[in-house]
Order: structure tokens, then sequence, then C-alpha cells
């Protein structure tokens, strides 16, 4: 058996929790899929219509979060969490059962949703993964944001910059090798936001469920969390969650490097929106154990967050 073969969980596994934006009580089910089905979430509180496919041409929203919808109207919102912890533990196929439109926020991180699939364990299967190779740089900007993909040797590097006026977030950095380096940090980081954004949020219809359970909450020079942040870098790592959940809306994870500047989900959606406009700009490969000397599944985290 090769981690490079494709992979789904053993068993099902439960989540329950509150939304964050609808503010509704969601219940969803990860359960086991064949080869080749793919990630795909199922709105069991619809009778019809009502599979719903994340990839990056059905996102038809990225304002503070990632929604998808398919052609009857039918949508599941803030899946780039879930989309991420998928991503991270190389999790190919699996249907996903959700009761409501809003994937529950949970702590605001990926770690719930690693640790519980990590308890049910992956089922390895015999059949190989395709990857996306990147063969061409391609950039897309708006104003002074910009997100760019290049091609790269073996491996997926995101190097992800903010740039907020608060002084407690201020100019935060890192660069992170998803394959290689230990992710804890990053799929343990909360989402984010300023105090004095939370009204106007609110007057959206927005964060209707946020909270200090479940969003790290800055209000100039402090965090209104009691326990403070999970790692100096929480804000920047928390960017780079979205950003890899919010890739494997490509159908597959990736050979590239990544390079964004005060990015977010809209970013990075237009980016992949404009990659696979043109077939010349990246290959679809189906991996060969011997033809990658890694895994392309980071051990690092199975052994961390476990």
């Amino acid at each position: 058996m090769s981690y490079l073969t494709q992979k789904t969980i053993k068993k099902n596994v439960s989540f329950s929790g509150v939304a964050l934006h609808s503010g509704v009580n969601v219940k969803i089910s990860i359960i086991p899929a064949e080869t080749n089905f793919g990630i795909v979430f199922k709105r069991i509180d619809l009778q019809n219509n009502n599979f719903v496919y994340p990839n990056f041409m059905n996102v038809t929203n990225t304002s503070l979060n990632t929604t998808i919808e398919n052609e009857f109207g039918v949508k599941v919102s803030t899946i780039e969490h879930l989309m991420g912890a998928l991503f991270g533990l190389g999790i190919d196929n699996a249907l996903i059962e959700i009761d409501n439109e809003e994937v529950p926020i949970l702590d605001g991180s990926a770690k719930e949703f690693i640790q519980k699939m990590l308890a049910a364990g992956l089922e390895i299967s015999n059949s190989p993964i395709k990857i996306i190779k990147v063969n061409k740089e391609v950039e897309y900007s708006d104003g002074e944001r910009f997100i760019k993909i290049k091609p790269s040797t073996l491996s997926l590097d995101i190097d992800f910059e903010l740039n907020y006026k608060n002084k407690i977030i201020g100019n935060q950095r890192n660069k992170v090798k998803v394959y290689e380096d230990d992710l804890t940090d990053v799929y343990n980081s909360r989402t984010f936001c300023l105090f004095e954004d939370i009204e106007l949020i609110k007057k959206n219809g927005l964060a209707k469920g946020g909270s200090l359970d479940n969003a790290v909450v800055v209000k100039e020079g402090t965090i209104l969390n009691p326990e403070g942040l999970r790692n100096e870098k929480e804000f920047v790592n928390h960017k780079i969650l979205d950003c890899i959940g919010d890739l494997y809306t490509s159908g597959y994870r990736m050979i590239a490097s990544i390079e964004c500047s005060r990015g977010g989900h809209y970013l990075t959606n237009q980016l992949l929106r404009k990659v696979f406009q043109n077939k010349d700009n990246f290959s679809i490969i189906e991996i060969k154990e011997k033809n990658l000397p890694h895994t392309l599944i980071n051990r690092q985290l199975l052994k961390s967050i476990a």
C-alpha cells in the first residue's frame, strides 16, 4: 500500500455546531467513498438536486467565506476549513452530508476536523492519485493585493503576507512547504477579525454565530480572547489554511509555488479560474510511487495533531 494512492476515511465521522455566518446549528457527517468519487457535498435537508461539488467554477461567493452552489441554486458555504483538513490528510474521496447550508465553524480552525478524521483512520486504496502540476507562472492582482502561482519541482510552497494597520496583526508573513513541514500551527489557527469591523459585518447579515469561542477578535492593541493566540503567527497561518482549502477546489492536490500578499478567498478563486482557462498552464498527472521521492502527505501533521 502506498501513501501515493487514493484515500478515504475508514468510518463515518460526524460534527455538529453553530454556523459562523447564519448562526444556526448544523450537523455534518463525513462518509467513506469509493476511489475516483472525489469530494462531494450532499444537502440532506433537501430531497432533490442536493449534490454540490466543491469546484472553483462552482464558487459563487467569496465574502468572508467560500460558498459553492450547484446549477439549481443549492449552496454549501464556509467550506474552506474542512477542505483544508481533507487536503492536509490526503483524503481524495468522501461524501459530506450536511443538514443545512453552512459548515459548522467549530473552534474557527481545522483542528477538530483533523483530530476526528485521524481517530477514524484512513483507508488506503490501490488506485493512484492524480495531481495538478503548474507549468507556467500566472498572476492575479486587485490593486495592491496579488496572488501568483508558478512551477515547482516536487512541492507545494505557499508564501503568504498580511498587511494590517492594526499593530497586533501588523505585517505578518509565513512560508510553508505543505507536503513537508509540520503544519500543526496552520491547522490550529483560528479565523479572526477586528472588533471595529464586527458591527458592519453583522449589518451585512454575517457572523451571526461568531463568538470568542470560534474567532480571534482584536481590539486596538488587545486580543479579546482570554487565552490569547495559539501561535505567534496565528493570523497569517489562518490565511494559509484558507488558501489550502480553497486550492482544493481545483479537484486535486498540486505541485506549485504560490506567493500571496493581502489575499483571501476571492484572489485564490480568481487565480484558479485564470490558471485553468489555458491548458498550457497546467498538467494533470497520475502519480506512480517511483516518480516521486516523498509521500505528498504530511506525516509530521499526522504525528503532531493526533
